[in-house]
């Protein structure tokens, strides 16, 4: 029983990255952006590429005194999901 115990542990070492390599691959090809760090796990949406509103640049911008950019609905319209893991921790100096 002790002899499995080693190769369970170095089997889940070498799953665990290669799944969250599988899982950014499917998400890039499925138009997502993936952002994981030890604080949140992140997936929102990109711009696709063969958009025929905003050719792949998210948007496009608006005339006037105050130009601003107006996001195409290819990404501004999906949701986006974002899992808390740890805390942030707070600032231990002052603001100035």
């Amino acid at each position: 029983m002790s002899a499995r115990r080693p190769r369970v542990a170095l089997l889940l070492a070498a799953a665990v990255p290669l799944a969250a390599v599988t899982a950014a691959a499917a998400l890039t090809a499925g138009h997502l952006k993936l952002y994981a760090d030890r604080h949140r796990i992140e997936i929102t949406a990109r711009p696709r590429p063969g958009c025929p509103r905003c050719h792949g640049e998210g948007g496009w911008w608006t005339g006037g005194a105050f130009p601003e950019m107006e996001a195409c609905g290819c990404w501004s319209d999906r949701r986006e999901l974002r899992m808390r893991l740890l805390p942030v921790p707070a600032w231990n100096e002052p603001p100035f």
